[in-house]
């Protein structure tokens, strides 16, 4: 069976995290992924403390096993949900879109487990001395905020360059990804792409069809003129997005007021004109939607076959 210390650490069956997707990962996706073993995260970017609470608690209604909650600090409800977190008792967040370190100190000595999503060795080392118990490398193929490095070359030197496990994500949607992050000398797997077109997953039909229908080419990004840059699938808001970025009359400041709302109205409205269908590059790889557990199950299957027949292919 595909077990690894993350496993023993977070108390799951298998090392497999759901992204923290905004707008997307909601109770009930994170309770199904916690259900089938893997470790369920509930986004904490688009709620305030008491939406995120209730969202606590109907996840520990629908399943006992463990779950998270995704922090992103660029929120500007972090501090508040970085407290609900604590007096819920959730025993995992994961962090994006920043620097950890303000809140990491009241969650570590609360007891909770705390592993940033790092896209740098330099950030994975600084997480990792002030008492991180993972970190997930996520590499530029991934859909939503990216970094600037890709997964292959990332996780490897974040492994060489911390002494906590690492979790690789981006790129990866099958038993091959998964395989491949073991070689690299990661802990487990994160995937949001592949977690989108879950019966679970309650997003707007749309999205699903585009993740469904998307080829390998299919996504684009935005935002990198504002520092931010995002993955999301072609459509006609990532082509105006695109025209907008290089006109010099545009400031930094109605580049991001374009942006704001983008990704609720594709989760929410399917919004196929204005909509931001944030998606990683793996896209072309999701041709289904299947429940969480046949998801994982699947994944954990095709990964045991690859690692068994691995010596044969080099003979």
């Amino acid at each position: 069976m595909i077990k690894s210390k993350i496993c023993d650490i977070l108390g799951i069956r298998y090392p497999i995290f759901q992204g923290g997707m905004a707008w997307i990962a909601d109770a009930a996706l994170a309770a199904a992924v916690s259900q089938a073993g893997g470790l369920g995260l509930i986004a904490g970017m688009n709620m305030n403390g008491e939406q995120l609470r209730a969202e606590i608690r109907k996840c520990r209604a629908l399943t006992d096993k463990p779950f998270g909650v995704n922090v992103m600090l660029m929120s500007p409800y972090a501090a508040e949900v970085a407290q609900v977190v604590i007096e819920e008792k959730v025993p995992v967040v994961t962090t994006g879109a920043g620097n950890p370190l303000p809140l990491m100190k009241q969650w570590l000595e609360a007891g909770v487990k705390v592993i940033p999503v790092v896209s740098s060795v330099a950030l994975a080392q600084m997480v990792a001395k002030r008492g991180a118990t993972a970190v997930i490398a996520e590499g530029g193929e991934s859909g939503g905020h990216i970094g600037e490095m890709n997964t292959m070359p990332l996780v490897p030197q974040v492994v060489d360059g911390v002494d906590i496990p690492v979790i690789a994500a981006g790129g990866i949607a099958d038993g091959r990804g998964m395989a491949a992050a073991f070689m690299l000398g990661a802990e487990g797997i994160q995937m949001g792409t592949r977690f989108l077109v879950a019966k679970e997953c309650n997003i707007h039909e749309n999205y699903k069809q585009k993740v469904i229908k998307a080829g390998d080419t299919g996504t684009v990004v935005n935002g990198r003129r504002v520092g931010h840059p995002a993955r999301a699938l072609k459509n006609p808001f990532t082509r105006k997005f695109a025209e907008i970025e290089k006109n010099t009359a545009m400031t930094d400041e109605e580049i991001t007021e374009f942006g704001a709302g983008a990704l609720r109205r594709a989760a929410k409205e399917g919004d196929l004109e204005n909509g931001s269908f944030l998606c990683g590059e793996i896209a072309g790889l999701v041709k289904r939607e299947q429940t969480c557990r046949e998801i994982i199950e699947e994944i954990v299957s095709q990964t045991e076959d690859i690692l068994k027949c691995a010596h044969t292919r080099c003979e």
